[in-house]
Formats: C-alpha cells, sequence, structure tokens
C-alpha cells in the first residue's frame, strides 16, 4: 500500500512538473468512457498532453483533493481547495477544482499560480510605444484604470506587472483586494477576501482606506458588488486597477453600464480601458497587443453612448487593425 502511494505521489508531482515546464496556467484531467485525458491550457489554446488509466487518475486526483483538505470520500458535488508546493526552485500556489461527470468519474482542474513573479511592462508589450503609454497612465495619482480581454488574453499577468511598476519604480503604496489572490507578491499588501471571516468587498475596502494606500487593485470586477466598491475606491481620490471581462474597450463600457455604473460616472473616474490580446512574434515569443480608450477618445466614446448612438473605435487603433497592419497572427501555443 505504501509503495502504491509513494508511485501515486510521484506521478501528480511529474505531471504538475510537466505543466510547469509548459508553462501551462491550467492542468486538466477529463474523464471518457475507459480512460482520462491529460491537457494544458496555455494562453487560452487547450493542448492534449497524454491520457492516464482510469485507475491511476482516480487515484491521482484523490492525492490532490488530499493535498487541498477536500474530502476525498465526496465525488458526487463539486469542490474546490488549494495547496502549495515548490517545484525545482520556484514556490507555487495550486487551486483545484473537482467536478462530477456523466461516466460517474471526477473531472479535475488545476490552476497554475507560480508566486512572486511578475515580468516588466517593457517586456510584455510588442512595442515599447505602448508600454511607454502604459507606463504614463498608472502615474495618475486617482481613477479608474480597467484591463479587459478574453479568457487567457493575459490580464492578470498585465495587472501584476502595472502594480509592481507602481510599487518599484513609482515608490507608490500598493494595497491589493483579490477573492483569491492570484500570485503572491512580497512588495505589495495583499487582502483576501474571506466571506465567512466578514472580509467581504465592503469591508475590505473600508479596512484598506485606513491603511493610507496610494494604488488599490482590485482582482477582478465580475458583479455590481464590486463594480460598486472600485468605483467608490476612485471616488476617495485612489488610483484603481482592476480587471473585466469584455472583448474589447467600446464592450467594456456597455459590460460596467451592465453593472449599474452610469455614464456620468464612467466620464468622472474611468481614467482609461485597455483591451488586450496575444500574438505571436518572428522570434516565435508570445507577446501583447493593446487597445487603449482614453482622453479624448474614451470622451467621444461616453458621449456617443449616453446619447444612445453606436460608437466605433476607428479600425487601425483596433486589435484587429493592428495585427493586420503588423502582419501578425494570434498566438497558437505548440503542442506540449
Amino acid at each position: 500500500m505504501m509503495e502504491q502511494e509513494s508511485i501515486i505521489k510521484h506521478k501528480c508531482e511529474q505531471l504538475l512538473l510537466r505543466a510547469s515546464h509548459f508553462d501551462a496556467s491550467d492542468l486538466h484531467l477529463l474523464p471518457g468512457e475507459h480512460q482520462y485525458k491529460i491537457m494544458f491550457r496555455k494562453y487560452g489554446q487547450f493542448i492534449h498532453a497524454g491520457e492516464l488509466q482510469s485507475d491511476i487518475a482516480k487515484r491521482m486526483i484523490s492525492y490532490f483533493k488530499f493535498l487541498s483538505s477536500l474530502d476525498i470520500s465526496e465525488k458526487r458535488k463539486p469542490q474546490s481547495g488549494a495547496f502549495q508546493k515548490q517545484l525545482n526552485d520556484h514556490f507555487y500556489s495550486f487551486r483545484i477544482s473537482t467536478l462530477p461527470s456523466a461516466f460517474q468519474k471526477e473531472s479535475l482542474a488545476i490552476r497554475l499560480l507560480r508566486q512572486n513573479y511578475t515580468l516588466p511592462i517593457s517586456t510584455l508589450c510588442y512595442d515599447t510605444k505602448t508600454a511607454t503609454e502604459l507606463c504614463e497612465l498608472i502615474t495618475q495619482s486617482q481613477g479608474l484604470l480597467l484591463i479587459s480581454g478574453a479568457t487567457g488574453s493575459g490580464k492578470t499577468t498585465s495587472l501584476y506587472s502595472l502594480v509592481q511598476y507602481c510599487s518599484n519604480e513609482l515608490s507608490r503604496h500598493v494595497i491589493s483586494l483579490e477573492d483569491p489572490v492570484e500570485s503572491s507578491q512580497e512588495q505589495l499588501l495583499q487582502i483576501q477576501v474571506n466571506e465567512r471571516a466578514g472580509v467581504t468587498y465592503a469591508a475590505g475596502l473600508k479596512a484598506i482606506l485606513r491603511h493610507s494606500p496610494d494604488v488599490i487593485m482590485v482582482g477582478e470586477i465580475r458583479d455590481k458588488e464590486t463594480a460598486k466598491i472600485a468605483i467608490q475606491a476612485a471616488f476617495t481620490g485612489h488610483l484603481v486597477i482592476s480587471t473585466i471581462h469584455a472583448k474589447d474597450t467600446i464592450n467594456c463600457l456597455y459590460r460596467l453600464m451592465d453593472l449599474e455604473v452610469s455614464v456620468e460616472e464612467m466620464r468622472q473616474m474611468l481614467i482609461a480601458v485597455v483591451s488586450q490580446t496575444l500574438i505571436s512574434t518572428e522570434q516565435d515569443e508570445q507577446k501583447a497587443l493593446f487597445e487603449i480608450l482614453s482622453e479624448a477618445t474614451l470622451e467621444t466614446a461616453l458621449n456617443e453612448i449616453a446619447q444612445h448612438r453606436k460608437y466605433t473605435l476607428p479600425y487601425e487603433q483596433t486589435l484587429a487593425g493592428q495585427r493586420a497592419k503588423l502582419g501578425v497572427k494570434l498566438y497558437e501555443p505548440t503542442s506540449s
């Protein structure tokens, strides 16, 4: 029995190592009728990475649930948890989620979060002009800056890079309010929402304001409550940086309206809306293109929306227009 447990533990560690070496953001074990598929997610793309016998996969899922302090015997209900582990010289936090499937087997998803790690803005951007523009935006002393984009487009990576720039280069006091904390950063004061302990977004923000922050990072605006919190924080005279799910910058404005943020509130508080996508360079590197809606263009867009008229960003400023001009393609990771 001990030997079998040791084998399963080794297989689990090797699978996590494979995923980290591939630079995957997520690892999935998907059940089929006779076996499990191993899938890696990288920059929004699912990559097939092998198969596992069902009995081995089930034991591995049980081991991951054990590490995450989940109920190993419960296979009929979804569960979620987390554990931390060092792989080689890097420290990771792993968020896991299980789902029961039609084959009476559990499906497993693991999010890989490398801790205390960010990339410089200049490294993320395809061109230095955009990097300079982004850095200028976050020199503002107050207002709301939003980063939008599809799932897997790198929003969170850009968010952490921007707040690290605020902390390191601008010497500003940054406090984050996250649910959950995606990546631990030594130089940031990070607050995790914990509803059971009474640390809601509202309570967290009230506590944060007593600690004299210059910059407040809200992990993601996902509902009316977090939208309200972000706007309130900006109105208190702080720079607020957050992410939001929207296809592009203009659709981000409509998304805010869906979350009951008025056009007047946006006019007063929005510094800029930034949308991004990932592309492949000639050197087969992954870089981010940014669509930036700010200043006069943002004002024009809000005026048109207030008049119930449709506004379209000039094509050359859109992500599609930039890709066409540069002759680059969307990032498509190679198979492992």
